[in-house]
């Protein structure tokens, strides 16, 4: 049976994504970059690999302003649990709403695969790679 103290941790693990893709919508970067280790290592999300938390929010900001929005759907998520450290598989969908062509959005289907560490009583990613399943292109009037 699955203790309490077990099934506060796997929700404060699953919550890192949540407030992943509320605070990127918000473009609430601080919070953002809050969800990650300072040595984190990120990757698929663009040429090469991104180390360190402040050069993978650098590259998120800069990559934010091609979208008029965008609104980040995080699903199925699956967690093993390791003391103070944890893996993560989450489905997401995210939705880009372009900025240089009105009315046309972009929307990617994938899944995020994370490890996550707790340190000083929080927890964070300190792996987050993107496994891309498809996208899918909508424009409109």
């Amino acid at each position: 049976m699955t203790s309490p103290a077990e099934l506060a941790d796997r929700l404060a693990v699953q919550d890192i994504l949540v407030r992943y893709a509320h605070s990127c919508d918000a473009r609430d970067m601080a919070a953002y970059g809050s969800c990650f280790t300072e040595d984190a290592v990120i990757s698929g999300f663009g040429p090469g690999t991104v180390h360190g938390r402040q050069a993978w929010v650098d590259y998120v900001t800069k990559a934010l302003t091609r979208f008029a929005g965008t609104q980040h759907f995080v699903g199925n998520q699956t967690v093993q649990l390791k003391g103070d450290a944890a893996t993560m598989r989450t489905y997401v969908q995210a939705t880009h709403f372009l900025a240089d062509r009105p009315g046309t959005t972009m929307t990617l289907f994938a899944i995020y695969h994370d490890e996550l560490v707790r340190r000083g009583g929080e927890w964070q990613i300190t792996d987050h790679r993107l496994e891309p399943i498809g996208t899918q292109v909508l424009t409109g009037e």
